[in-house]
């Protein structure tokens, strides 16, 4: 299975490019920080080359910019070229598929409303604007239609 999952932040804005049968690519990397500290306490940041295309290509390169913080899923793809001087080389990217736009925007104060746009591949519309997601009153107890109580001892556990 190629399967990646990457959280991270834009090293500079998308490049937006169309490909010979007219669809739109965004190449970015991310800088990804490890989850693993050093013995100073200090962690090491990977910078990946992605790569989208058609309708996410569009998105990221319609909201994204240097410094906007997202989760991206996809799959690696290994290629290689031959550089004007002759040599062979090679390159390893990451074919989004996935993203979502995590956080505020950047530079903005922590009481400001949050923007955020979410990508969803499956849909009519891609586009959700999360200050229109509907929300439920938690104010009352929301599990007061599950019935009463009961008790469960360790006993009933097939563990």
């Amino acid at each position: 299975m190629n399967k990646v999952i990457l959280i991270g932040r834009f090293t500079r804005d998308p490049e937006s490019r169309m490909s010979q049968s007219n669809m739109e690519i965004a190449r970015f990397s991310l800088a990804c920080s490890s989850d693993f500290a050093n013995r100073n306490g200090e962690r090491e940041t990977e910078f990946i080359n992605c790569v989208a295309f058609g309708r996410l290509a569009s998105t990221i390169n319609r909201y994204c910019k240097k410094g906007t913080l997202i989760s991206a899923g996809g799959r690696i793809r290994n290629g290689s070229y031959d550089a004007q001087d002759g040599t062979k080389r090679y390159t390893t990217d990451v074919v989004v598929d996935q993203m979502e736009f995590l956080g505020g925007r950047q530079g903005s104060d922590s009481n400001s409303v949050d923007n955020s746009i979410a990508y969803s591949p499956n849909g009519s519309d891609n586009l959700i604007n999360s200050n229109n997601v509907e929300t439920t009153d938690i104010s009352e107890d929301p599990y007061k239609d599950f019935g009463d109580e009961f008790t469960l001892s360790s006993d009933d556990l097939p563990f």
